[in-house]
């Protein structure tokens, strides 16, 4: 089942979140660059702004626990929209639940042009994931994450194509 996330999911979006990057980024992104990150992001604090301020979907098993987590922005004044993070515990990928995920989330942005994702270059299985789901890549360019160098390729999924005359 796919829902709004709530207050009381917190504390298993911070677990999904930290298991599926230390998982994800291992040989990638130094372990203590992750650490960091993740607790400022996802702190009891910014995970209650991204509930106000953004869409918070959750995906729960057939037992009623959370098991993973997509978040995007809501829609900008262009028509453009953005996946801020989509995770789904290691042990529960492959299993549908981020195609369910992306799914409702397109359904949510019913005036939208466009929804970008940004994937590290390395990360072959988010990458290989986006692209089966119909997301474009655009590009790919380097930046500084968290005093990291990384590579970084920007993917687009067009949700209203204008009709040609």
């Amino acid at each position: 089942m796919i829902r709004p996330m709530n207050s009381k999911d917190i504390g298993y979006i911070q677990h999904i979140a930290h298991h599926t990057w230390s998982d994800t980024y291992a040989n990638i992104i130094p372990q203590d660059i992750q650490t960091a990150y993740l607790n400022r992001s996802f702190s009891n604090a910014m995970m209650m702004k991204r509930m106000e301020k953004t869409h918070m979907l959750v995906v729960e098993c057939e037992e009623g626990i959370p098991v993973g987590f997509l978040n995007f922005t809501k829609e900008d004044e262009d028509g453009d929209a953005e996946v801020t993070s989509m995770y789904i515990l290691p042990s529960h990928q492959h299993l549908g639940y981020g195609k369910m995920l992306v799914d409702y989330a397109i359904s949510m942005l019913s005036s939208a042009k466009q929804l970008f994702v940004y994937v590290d270059s390395r990360n072959t299985g988010g990458r290989a994931f986006y692209e089966k789901q119909g997301f474009e890549l655009l590009d790919v360019f380097e930046e500084n994450f968290e005093g990291c160098p990384v590579e970084t390729a920007q993917y687009v999924y067009y949700l209203h194509q204008p009709v040609m005359a």
